[in-house]
C-alpha cells in the first residue's frame, strides 16, 4: 500500500486490431512515449481502453501485457469494474497477481444501485482485494453518483480505499469530495477526471487528473502540474487555457476512443487505429479535423509538431 498516486495519469487507449487481437508494438510505443512525456502513472482498461467492449479474456491479457512491458517504470492502475460484484474481484485479484500497482473500480452500470447496495460492493472488493483502489464515479454514463458521503464512508472503514476519479461536470462536487473526504483521510486522492477540471481541482487540494488528453498531448497536463508544484501560476493558466480547447474532439464522435487513437496517431506514433465493435472508425473527414485542433494547440505551447 506505499504507493501514493498523483499528478497526470493518462487513461491509455487499449491498441488493438478489430478482430480483438492486442496490437503489443503499438502498445508499447504509446507506453514509452508517456513514460517519456514524464506522466505519473498509467491507467488502462478505463472508459477510454475499451474495456467495455471487451471479453474477460481480453482484459486479461491487456493487463498482463501493459504490466509486463511497463516493468516499473512508472505506477501502473488497472480498470477492473463491472456490472457484478464476484467478476470485479475476480478481476482485480487477477490484475493484483499480474503486478498491478493499484485498481480502478467504476461501479456497476446498468442497475441503478441503492447507496447502501453501493456500500456493500465497493466494501467486498475492498475486503478481498489486496490492492490499492481508486474509486471511478462517472455518473453520465453509470446512471448513479458515488456521493461525497458514500466516498467518506468507504475511505474511513478501508484504508485500502485510496482515492477517486471524479468524472463529473459539477465543481461542486469535486469540492465537496477535498473538503469532505481529505479531511477524514488526508492521503485520499482526489483526481479530475474532466480534463478541463484539472486546474480547479488543484487549486482546491485535489491531488491530479486522469485525463483523456493526456494520451495524445501530456505536454499540456503535464505542464499544468508542474507549473502549479512550481508555484508558477501564470504559466499554468496558459497550459489551462490551451487545454481546454481539446475537449472539442469528444463531439467528434461517440464514444471517443476512436478519436483519440486518431490523434496518437498524428503525433506519429506507430499504432493501430482500430476499434472495437460497436463504435466504428472515423471518415478522414473527422481525421482531419482532430489534425486540425490538435496541431494548433500543440504549436500555440511550441511542441514541435510531425503531423
Amino acid at each position: 500500500m506505499k504507493t501514493r498516486f498523483h499528478g497526470v495519469i493518462p487513461p491509455v487507449p487499449t491498441i488493438l486490431y478489430k478482430n480483438g487481437q492486442l496490437d503489443k508494438a503499438g502498445m508499447g510505443n504509446l507506453i514509452d512515449f508517456l513514460i517519456h512525456s514524464r506522466v505519473d502513472g498509467l491507467f488502462f482498461l478505463g472508459s477510454g481502453g475499451e474495456f467495455s467492449q471487451m471479453s474477460k479474456e481480453l482484459r486479461k491479457e491487456a493487463a498482463e501485457f501493459v504490466i509486463q512491458y511497463t516493468n516499473g517504470r512508472i505506477p501502473v492502475l488497472i480498470g477492473t469494474g463491472t456490472p457484478g460484484t464476484l467478476e470485479t474481484i475476480e478481476l482485480s485479484l487477477h490484475a493484483s497477481e499480474a503486478g498491478a500497482d493499484g485498481v480502478v473500480v467504476i461501479n456497476p452500470y446498468y442497475f441503478p444501485l441503492t447507496e447502501n447496495s453501493l456500500y456493500q460492493h465497493f466494501a467486498e472488493v475492498a475486503e478481498n482485494v489486496d490492492l490499492p483502489i481508486i474509486l471511478y464515479n462517472f455518473p453520465e454514463l453509470t446512471g448513479r453518483d458515488l456521493s461525497p458521503e458514500l466516498v467518506s464512508q468507504l475511505a474511513q472503514a478501508y484504508p485500502n480505499i485510496v482515492g477517486i476519479k471524479d468524472t463529473v461536470q459539477s465543481v461542486g462536487h469535486t469540492r465537496e469530495l477535498i473538503v469532505s473526504v481529505k479531511k477524514k483521510r488526508e492521503d485520499f486522492a482526489v483526481f479530475s477526471g474532466y480534463d478541463d477540471h484539472f486546474l480547479n481541482t488543484l487549486s482546491l487540494g485535489g491531488d491530479g487528473s486522469i485525463p483523456l488528453t493526456a494520451s495524445f498531448a501530456p505536454e499540456l497536463s503535464v505542464g499544468i502540474y508542474d507549473s502549479f508544484k512550481q508555484g508558477d501560476y501564470q504559466q499554468m493558466i496558459n497550459f489551462h487555457k490551451n487545454l481546454a480547447r481539446l475537449p472539442l474532439l469528444y463531439k467528434l464522435d461517440s464514444p471517443f476512443m476512436n478519436v483519440a487513437k486518431e490523434a496518437i496517431k498524428l503525433r506519429g506514433i506507430e499504432v493501430s487505429t482500430d476499434v472495437l465493435p460497436p463504435v466504428r472508425s472515423l471518415s478522414q473527414e473527422k481525421i482531419d479535423q482532430i489534425e486540425d485542433i490538435v496541431s494548433q494547440v500543440l504549436r500555440d505551447i511550441h511542441v514541435d509538431v510531425k503531423l
